[in-house]
Formats: C-alpha cells, sequence, structure tokens
C-alpha cells in the first residue's frame, strides 16, 4: 500500500514549468510572457535570447525547463512544441529600510514573481 500517484495537471499532449521565485516585478516579467505566448518554441526561445529586457534570463531558463520536461517526462516532440500558456503571478516580497534624512526612513520593497509555462505538443495537420 502506498500513497496513491497525483492526478497531472496537464493534458497528457502537454508539459509544464514553474519558476516560483524570479526576482523582479509580476508586471515586468508580463511584458516578456506576452512575447511568447501561442508561439512555436524554437521561436520563442529566440525571441528570449536575443531580447532586451532583463526578465527574459529568467523566462528563458523556465522555457527550456519545460522543453526538457517534454522530451524528457512525457516523450513528447520537440519540435512541434507550442507555448500554449505562459501565466505569471506574484511571490513573496522581501522589505527592506533605507535610511534617510532626519532620522528618518523609507521602506524599500523588493519583489519576486512566478513564471507557469505550459508546452503544447500540435499535430503536424494543424501548423501546414
Amino acid at each position: 500500500m502506498g500513497k496513491e500517484k497525483s492526478p497531472r495537471r496537464v493534458a497528457d499532449n502537454e508539459a509544464l514549468a514553474v519558476g516560483t521565485t524570479i526576482r523582479g516585478s509580476a508586471q515586468k516579467l508580463n511584458l516578456v510572457a506576452a512575447l511568447i505566448r501561442g508561439r512555436k518554441v524554437e521561436e520563442a526561445m529566440n525571441i528570449l535570447t536575443f531580447s532586451k529586457k532583463g526578465m527574459a534570463v529568467d523566462a528563458r531558463k523556465v522555457l527550456a525547463s519545460a522543453v526538457a520536461n517534454a522530451e524528457n517526462n512525457h516523450n513528447l516532440d520537440v519540435d512541434a512544441l507550442v507555448v500554449a500558456e505562459a501565466s505569471v503571478g506574484k511571490a513573496l516580497t522581501m522589505k527592506r529600510f533605507h535610511t534617510r534624512g532626519r532620522g528618518k526612513s523609507t521602506r524599500i520593497l523588493k519583489p519576486f514573481s512566478r513564471l507557469r509555462i505550459v508546452v503544447r505538443e500540435q499535430a503536424e495537420e494543424a501548423e501546414a
């Protein structure tokens, strides 16, 4: 007897990767995620590699992880993968203080974000 295997959170032709603590605001990360939504994985990787945005580096790592999960864990064809979903949310926020003049201080918020990428294997007929 043992614990039953937990059900998959995505469909059989999909793979998932989550970046839980990406340093930066969710608003900035969402701008990068919008660049790759609905695109083929190869095209999305090129966009993230040559993007000037700093958050693109972490988004590229999560996308590469999703592709690796699809290939190694779910036996999906890497060439037929499409970014089905790229959702962004808030994670923790570190609170820091900055000393100011006349004995005062101000609060500094250092936000972290979450990025959830789902890649889906598309049939060859749908692309043509």
